[in-house]
């Protein structure tokens, strides 16, 4: 028979959930069924969030009172939507954190009966839960025992009631108290009650009753020392209370310690043999409640167990919010890793120290009620802004190590006593080894993802030695990897820090981050190792000013113009999180800063941060290498462009080109060597050369030998003079001498068509005349190589070009082109001259370079320099 009932609808939102958990807390209280609120919350909870969350409908909640049970049924506007069979889902071993089924497992295991009803317009889902067997109305009954298992007492029990104020002194002390410690009213008056304990705290507790004066509710032992000397062990319940005018106090009731029954509060829920204990579930076990609905089975990663923990802690304590943290490994700061009824996305990897304070609140390491936040301010940072006023927390320990911390809040103030942290603590003493070892293997994962990324970074860092590459890996390596934006600020000698490349996960707020990052002053360059906060940047995003000097340059969000309202706010976003700078330190020295950024309201998790700072230690390596090598780059190729000549000068009525590439990389400069030079009025001196060797020795002595030819020609000498002096300068370098090959010569234009050219050929490979009519010949004689002899006897020779005529000299680097056993050779050469008959200059020395390069498919190993000189025909003037 139905005794009495209550119904309310529930509107499709996230915070009906907890208003509908309110509602059937407050019904079942108001009935006096305090013994199955608990599960009553948790089963409305998880059905109302199907239906307003998961369905999208209206959830109507009705409490039913029936003799000796209570019926509860939530319907929702959903009728099609499938309820999976309780059975099938069992035997599958289906995780109960999907979406389906969950709830009726909770159902199964903690409900008397339940079921589901369909109907045209809605789906009801109902459970009963039986009451125990005592007077109706009634908070908690015990069953009838036998007279000789009643606990026993004096007499007279006598109850003391010892109230005292704020600073702990008694202001109230009735006949009961005089009468169990001898103490009469007058002479413990405005004494501290603690002046009279005989121990300091409760034995096997930490909790002194100076504290236990402090806290809103407290049970336990302690010893108070009567006016005869002796200790009368007593057992105390202490409760919390203010008066009219706010003043707070606290009230005390004392008893002998054997008679503690009389005060001490019933554990909640029926002993194992209790015929009113809960239902075992469908598969033969007896169910833990707090099992079903905290520990197990535990999700496999890491944050669907902590996300879990919190609703469901929050579930259980009928809170607005709770969160959990993480502890470092070395137990100095937490880390916010799940949170629910919070703004997440700023919290998240938010992180507080484990000693905040003195007293036993300011420690993550001990249980803790705050019963108004606001009295308090600041004692609770991560509940700021939050509108929360309550909290209770307790520490999630493993092996006596901490390991994290469970809180769960509400926005009403007082809602929490010891009663509710007892509970919250079981609940996490049987949670934290779950989490201890999710975390352990979430670490072991992320290491090993850490090794890897390190490894690859380190390869791609090593394979580059330019300076904007390694610049752009730099940042390519962070973003989106480890952060959302990256920064990269480049310091030069005594120089301030410069803004070299900048990366966005969003290519299209690149340019706004750009435009913001050079609007405002870059971060200090400190050495210290290690990343520092910067909050530069987030804070100029939200300035005014900023956001109409990024608006006057014209950027905006994605799909918007470019000049529109939205580019403040779309930077504010890009920015508005977390940003750390790290150093980048090389060789003791900060030659630069690496800046990571998140998004609005986003943090950096410590791992992340670690592995971002030994990215960094490496990138300032590959970074000053690229410096130096560039640096020292820089310096070779100035050296060896002084080796080459400047442009070539005009010969009147010739054609002059010249085709030269120095081998090894990064050589502008080797052993082979050309010139083209005035000597005087209407002539001009020309050299083709090849010194043993390749790389900078080589090119040590073609700068010798290039400005000697220039120095001694222009002094009149002839030919022979020219090389036999060069002959002897090469000598004198002693050790650092090398052999040369030279082709030298002096050109003179004749007025009319056609030059006359004086040439001596010093070991160099012979030119090659090329004929009007197509035939090769060599124009001149070998003679003996310079810096082998002291002695030389050189003679020069000289010939004709008429117009059409073209002289061909090149180094050994032309002839002596190989391809396995096959050579190109002098023959080879001839026959590739011998088809460039009416070719140009540049033509001719185009197509021998082409003939080189196609004989072998390998590149050239070896210096190479083309000198073509042609006289033009009369009809190619």
């Amino acid at each position: 028979m139905i005794t009495a009932r209550a119904a309310a609808t529930f509107e499709p939102v996230g915070r009906s959930v907890a208003t509908a958990r309110a509602f059937v807390r407050d019904t079942l209280q108001g009935w006096g069924f305090s013994d199955v609120v608990d599960d009553a919350v948790v089963l409305t909870s998880e059905l109302v969030t199907n239906a307003v969350v998961h369905a999208g409908t209206s959830a109507d909640v009705e409490c039913l009172r029936h003799d000796g049970a209570v019926r509860i049924e939530v319907a929702d506007r959903y009728p099609e939507r499938e309820v999976p069979l309780l059975e099938s889902a069992l035997a599958t071993g289906s995780n109960p954190d999907r979406e389906g089924g969950r709830g009726l497992m909770l159902c199964a295991a903690l409900a008397s009966r339940w079921g589901v009803e369909y109907t045209p317009t809605h789906k009801q889902v109902w459970f009963l839960l039986d009451l125990p067997d005592r007077p109706a109305g009634t908070r908690w009954a015990g069953p009838a025992v036998p007279t000789a298992a009643l606990p026993v007492t004096d007499e007279r029990v006598r109850v003391a009631v010892v109230q005292v104020d704020r600073t702990g002194s008694v202001v109230s002390w009735n006949d009961d108290a005089r009468e169990l410690f001898g103490h009469t009213a007058d002479k413990v008056l405005g004494r501290q009650l603690t002046e009279l304990a005989a121990w300091p705290q409760t034995p096997g507790t930490g909790i002194g009753l100076a504290e236990a004066l402090n806290l809103s509710r407290w049970e336990g032992s302690y010893g108070i020392r009567g006016a005869d000397g002796r200790v009368q062990p007593v057992y105390g319940s202490h409760l919390r209370v203010r008066d009219s005018s706010g003043e707070p106090s606290s009230v005390c009731l004392l008893v002998r310690d054997h008679e503690r029954a009389v005060l001490q509060t019933p554990q909640r829920g029926p002993s194992s043999g209790d015929p009113n204990r809960r239902p075992a579930d469908p598969r033969g076990k007896h169910t833990d409640p707090f099992e079903v609905f905290i520990g197990s089975p535990a999700p496999d990663d890491l944050d669907g167990l902590l996300q879990r923990t919190v609703e469901r802690a929050r579930d259980m304590l009928d809170g607005d919010s709770a969160y959990i943290l993480l502890a470092t490994d070395d137990e100095t700061e937490l880390e916010v890793r799940a949170s629910t009824g919070l703004p997440s996305s700023r919290q998240r990897f938010a992180r507080v120290p484990v000693e905040a304070g003195t007293g036993r609140y300011g420690s993550a390491r001990m249980p803790a009620v705050h019963e108004d936040l606001t009295v308090v301010p600041g004692a609770v940072p991560l509940l700021a802004g939050t509108g929360m006023r309550s909290v209770v927390t307790v520490p999630l320990k493993v092996e006596g190590r901490l390991t994290g911390s469970l809180g769960v809040a509400s926005e009403v103030p007082g809602r929490y006593t010891n009663e509710e942290a007892l509970r919250l603590q079981f609940a996490a003493d049987r949670i934290a080894l779950a989490v201890e070892s999710a975390r352990l293997t979430e670490l072991e994962k992320l290491r090993r993802g850490s090794l890897s990324f390190l490894v690859e970074a380190s390869d791609l860092l090593a394979g580059t030695l330019e300076r904007d590459q390694t610049l752009a890996l730099m940042a390519q390596m962070t973003v989106p990897t480890l952060a959302s934006w990256c920064a990269v600020y480049t310091i030069a000698e005594q120089a301030e820090p410069e803004l070299a490349f900048v990366l966005h996960e969003d290519e299209d707020r690149i340019d706004g981050l750009k435009a913001l990052l050079s609007r405002i002053d870059p971060p200090s360059p400190d050495p210290t190792p290690g990343a520092r906060i910067w909050t530069a940047p987030s804070e100029a995003a939200h300035s005014s000013a900023l956001r109409a000097s990024l608006r006057s340059i014209g950027l905006g969000e994605p799909g918007r113009p470019a000049t529109g309202p939205g580019t403040a706010l779309a930077t504010a976003s890009a920015v508005g999180g977390e940003t750390v700078v790290l150093p980048l330190v090389a060789r003791n020295r900060v030659i630069g800063m690496l800046t990571l950024g998140k998004p609005a309201d986003e943090r950096f998790r410590q791992e992340i941060v670690e592995l971002a700072e030994d990215l960094s230690r490496r990138a300032a390596l590959a970074l000053d290498n690229a410096r130096l090598y560039s640096e020292r780059t820089a310096i070779s190729q100035s050296l060896q462009r002084s080796l080459l000549p400047p442009e070539l000068p005009t010969v009147p009525g010739v054609e002059v080109e010249v085709i030269y590439q120095a081998a090894g990389e990064g050589n502008e400069v080797g052993g082979d060597f050309y010139d083209l030079f005035p000597i005087s009025e209407g002539c001009w001196g020309f050299a083709i050369g090849d010194v043993c060797g390749t790389g900078p020795e080589a090119a040590a002595v073609t700068g010798l030998a290039r400005h000697s030819l220039r120095l001694l020609a222009r002094e009149g000498f002839d030919g022979p003079a020219v090389l036999e002096r060069l002959n002897a300068a090469i000598l004198d370098e002693g050790s650092r001498s090398r052999f040369l090959t030279l082709l030298y010569g002096r050109l003179r234009p004749r007025e009319g068509g056609g030059a006359v050219l004086k040439m001596v050929c010093a070991g160099h490979p012979l030119p090659l005349r090329l004929r009007q009519d197509g035939t090769v010949e060599t124009a001149a004689d070998p003679q003996p190589l310079l810096g082998v002899m002291d002695d030389l006897e050189l003679y020069e020779q000289t010939f004709e070009l008429d117009p059409g005529d073209v002289m061909l000299c090149v180094t050994d680097g032309v002839t002596e082109r190989r391809e396995g056993d096959r050579m190109l050779g002098d023959d080879g050469l001839a026959e590739v001259l011998s088809q460039c008959t009416g070719l140009t200059a540049g033509a001719v020395a185009a197509r021998v370079l082409r003939a080189v390069e196609r004989f072998a498919a390998d590149a050239p190993s070896d210096d190479m320099a083309i000198l073509a000189m042609r006289v033009p025909e009369p009809q190619d003037a």
